[in-house]
């Protein structure tokens, strides 16, 4: 008899593949509540590893007089390749979910585990914090690379400030096309006026925008931001990509030790112990960038951009990890 997740316990199922309706469920919240896949790029991928080429600089056009001949030019295409990295998290939970169908669980358990992937992708994407991919793959990686960044306050008002971080894209012939940053920062939104002391970003119903300088603004989760470094990022999204293998595999156990899980004592969570289980549920996600001058970021006036990351940047659940 086939398996069906229906009609099995998840107790007699411990190991598999969750169920394909609602393993979409969590892709299509994983790629929905991710601020770095609502903008970046997306690039289909059937094997853990994709080859592809983009174009760097386009052919060049000549004027041609009657009888001249038309001089040819060449375009840049480059070649880049991006690999699928295991993206894992654990989460505990009460053994009364042991005697639930396979289906029924992970319906249940579905919004934890999109939070948590797309929480650490994020961390990772935008800041490269626990990142598994190669150094300065990420969006704050290739902004230090280039400069660009403006501090916060430096101009007379955030208006000015947004402006130029555009400027700084369109410097290296790009074309900037959304911006990040986290809900703590729509007060900075809300609060900004102009030299009549009028709102600039508040839309008609008084609350913080969701656009600026006529750009898309996505709001992160808290828990994927790096608070130390940046305030908010823009950039030329297409130069950001990314991909997803199909599939979210998962297992459990029932008596190890949680040493990346701690109670309110501090102490790791064993799970024989509190009567728990423990579910692991894995996928592969790819993202890499294709060019440094292609964002830029408003950071705190403080430290200048650096610092390490504070308690914004930790772990998803308790328990999201990404394996090499």
């Amino acid at each position: 008899m086939a398996f069906n997740p229906d009609n099995v316990l998840l107790q007699d199922a411990k190991t598999g593949e969750i169920p394909t309706e609602t393993a979409e469920l969590v892709l299509k919240e994983f790629l929905t509540s991710s601020v770095v896949t609502q903008l970046a790029k997306h690039e289909p991928m059937t094997k853990p590893v994709k080859e592809f080429t983009f174009l760097a600089e386009g052919p060049g056009a000549y004027w041609v007089g009657e009888g001249q001949r038309i001089q040819t030019s060449k375009a840049t295409w480059l070649t880049a390749e991006m690999e699928a990295k295991k993206l894992g998290v654990i989460i505990p939970v009460s053994k009364e979910f042991l005697r639930y169908t396979v289906t029924d669980f992970f319906n249940e358990i579905r919004p934890a585990i999109a939070e948590a992937f797309y929480t650490k992708f994020d961390q990772a994407a935008l800041f490269g914090n626990d990142s598994p991919y190669a150094a300065g793959t990420s969006i704050w990686e290739r902004i230090q690379a280039s400069g660009n960044t403006i501090q916060k306050g430096s101009t007379d008002n955030l208006y000015l400030d947004l402006n130029g971080l555009l400027a700084l894209v369109e410097d290296g012939d790009n074309d900037p096309d959304g911006f990040i940053t986290t809900r703590r920062f729509r007060k900075d939104l809300r609060g900004a006026v102009d030299s009549n002391n009028l709102p600039i970003f508040n839309d008609a119903r008084g609350g913080a925008t969701a656009q600026a300088l006529g750009l898309p603004i996505g709001f992160a989760d808290g828990k994927s931001w790096d608070y130390d470094k940046a305030h908010l990022i823009t950039g030329d999204w297409d130069y950001a990509r990314y991909g997803v293998l199909q599939g979210i595999e998962y297992a459990i156990s029932e008596d190890a030790t949680l040493t990346t899980i701690v109670d309110a004592e501090g102490n790791p969570i064993n799970l024989f112990e509190r009567d728990m289980f423990a579910l692991r549920a894995t996928m592969h996600v790819a993202f890499m960038t294709l060019k440094e001058d292609a964002f830029a970021a408003l950071i705190p006036e403080a430290n200048g951009g650096g610092g390490e990351a504070n308690g914004g940047g930790g772990e998803a659940n308790g328990g999201g990890g990404v394996e090499g």
